[in-house]
């Protein structure tokens, strides 16, 4: 297959929502993948098929590439207060002003925790659980979407 034609196809896909492309010409076969494993513009260029058995003489093939285990962070233990909306996270009514709860803090089920502006208006979110705040999983100032847990409490 032709270079210009190849520098055409590959141009194609990064433009393009297309995340993988295979084109056979003759016995010629290519295959471009436009992947987050594999860097975009990556070229996988495969023999034809009478070619990789001359090649193979008796030789094994080779095994794939094995993929690294995906670590999954532990789920945190106690009670998950989750957004109940779409918005900006606060931990305190103004800047400067004191957080309403910090880790180990003592809360009241019903006491504010922080809060939530959405649309331009601010919107206390407030404890649904009583004990002791155990982690904060959301910086001051973050965006959070709904149900994205917000604090530990245990």
């Amino acid at each position: 297959m032709d270079l210009r034609k190849l520098k055409t196809l590959i141009d194609l896909v990064a433009e393009s929502d297309i995340a993988e492309l295979e084109v056979t010409e003759g016995e010629s076969k290519v295959r471009i993948v436009k992947s987050s494993a594999i860097p975009q513009n990556q070229m996988v260029m495969m023999q034809p098929q009478g070619m990789q058995q001359h090649y193979a003489g008796g030789q094994a093939p080779m095994p794939a590439p094995v993929a690294p285990p995906v670590v999954v962070p532990a789920e945190p233990t106690g009670h998950i207060v989750k957004s109940p909306m779409v918005g900006t996270f606060y931990r305190s009514s103004a800047p400067g002003s004191p957080a309403y709860v910090d880790v180990g803090s003592n809360i009241k089920e019903g006491e504010t925790l922080c809060i939530i502006e959405a649309m331009k208006l601010l919107n206390e979110i407030d404890s649904d659980f009583s004990g002791v705040v155990t982690k904060i999983l959301v910086e001051n100032g973050q965006p959070v979407e709904f149900g994205q847990p917000l604090f530990v409490i245990g």
